[in-house]
């Protein structure tokens, strides 16, 4: 029985993603669950798995190669089997290709013909593979220290930090070019894209509140210092909780514009922006309203070293209902976060500052930080926005509540 391997839609976004590296070569025997490429999506670097067993037949698109979701990328089959028709439907003009079917992966015109991955294939991991490439370093050049010679992320580092202690104090070329032109990532391609949908069609509107985070300081410092509490908490989440509480109390917050329909979401599952190197993903916390602040610690740690480590499965970065973007660790005071066409609101953290304000008559030095929640008002008016973030000032500076 022949299996086709197609390029996978992993996201509601991906139109397309880049063959990275072929950890197999054509002639190899594949079981069900073998890895068989490396593969780079708009949100992460996966690996790809063959759903059946056989011979690696054909591998119909090279390394670091785009490819439409899909498309036919390689076949899996017994020798005896006749692939011929399979293949003459692939290589169908792209003008004249069908869509892809829900359920069926419609074969597209590939691209040009691989490079065979037997010559000069070097072994990399795939985060490897990004950082050579985006240094235009040949991985030829770098000595592995995984499994096989296989070149991880310490060796690209190593060889770059060698690379930049030669040359340091050289003199500049004569003649080298004052600039450099770099292909957008897989990532930022998609960012652009849903940038321009998100600004455009989406009227935003946005609302600024500072908070007094003294109260929350100190739950965080009790907390933190019991011994049997493994995870230790961010002031970031107890902002995750303080606002799953909040949407709670305000569920017209938690939603979206669907078609002219307004999508209430009766769960919080919530998204938290994680920066990468070329571009930003947003894993998601689920059930957050039914989550204690410990569970949602737990979670957060985990899922963002999984974002930043290009680790995420698709379904740990969509589906959420609600999203935080929090720059306050980058000293950003205020700034205004722009809403994804998937959510009708996101809420902006800015850094706690020491600065002076008024308690009972008084001067004071107090904690303070600034919220600013950008909000789609085709659903959302000023109100309902400004009601939503009073709460949940509120809620952050009584925050015992997020303990009941």
């Amino acid at each position: 029985m022949s299996f086709q391997v197609i390029m996978p839609k992993l996201s509601d976004a991906m139109t397309e993603g880049r063959v990275l590296q072929w950890l197999k070569k054509e002639g190899d025997r594949i079981q069900g669950g073998d890895v068989l490429a490396s593969i780079e999506t708009d949100k992460a670097e996966i690996e790809l798995e063959a759903f059946g067993g056989g011979i690696l037949r054909k591998i119909l698109v090279g390394d670091e190669q785009m490819v439409p979701v899909g498309q036919l990328i390689a076949v899996i089959a017994e020798p005896d089997e006749d692939i011929a028709g399979l293949l003459k439907r692939a290589v169908v003009p792209a003008a004249d290709a069908p869509a892809p079917v829900k359920g069926e992966a419609k074969a597209m015109a590939p691209a040009a013909p691989p490079t065979p991955p037997e010559a000069g294939w070097v072994p990399a991991s795939p985060i490897a593979r990004r950082m050579a490439r985006d240094a235009a370093i040949d991985l030829a050049r770098i000595k592995g220290s995984g499994p096989g010679g296989r070149i991880l992320e310490r060796d690209v580092e190593a060889h770059l930090a060698a690379q930049a202690q030669r040359l340091g104090g050289a003199e500049v070329p004569v003649g080298e070019r004052e600039f450099e032109d770099k292909d957008l990532s897989t990532i930022r391609k998609t960012i652009a894209a849903r940038m321009v949908q998100s600004k455009a069609p989406i009227p935003h509107f946005t609302v600024t509140v500072e908070v007094d985070m003294g109260a929350g300081a100190e739950l965080r410092k009790s907390l933190n210092a019991i011994e049997s509490q493994p995870d230790k908490l961010s002031v970031n989440d107890i902002i995750i909780k303080a606002t799953a509480v909040a949407l709670q109390h305000h569920p017209a917050i938690n939603a979206s514009y669907n078609n002219g329909q307004v999508r209430l979401f009766k769960r919080v599952h919530i998204g938290v922006a994680v920066a990468l190197e070329d571009g930003l993903i947003v894993p998601v916390i689920r059930e957050c309203d039914r989550k204690s602040l410990g569970e949602i610690a737990r979670e957060a740690k985990t899922i963002v070293e999984r974002a930043r480590a290009r680790k995420l499965r698709p379904e740990e970065y969509s589906g959420g209902t609600f999203v935080i973007s929090n720059l306050g660790m980058f000293d950003v005071v205020e700034f205004t976060a722009v809403i994804d066409p998937a959510h009708g609101a996101i809420l902006a953290v800015g850094a706690i500052e020491e600065k002076p304000a008024v308690m009972n008559g008084q001067i004071v030095v107090r904690q303070r930080m600034r919220l600013t929640g950008s909000f789609d008002h085709r659903i959302i008016d000023g109100a309902m926005g400004a009601k939503f973030l009073q709460e949940l000032k509120k809620i952050l500076e009584n925050p015992v509540q997020l303990l009941l």
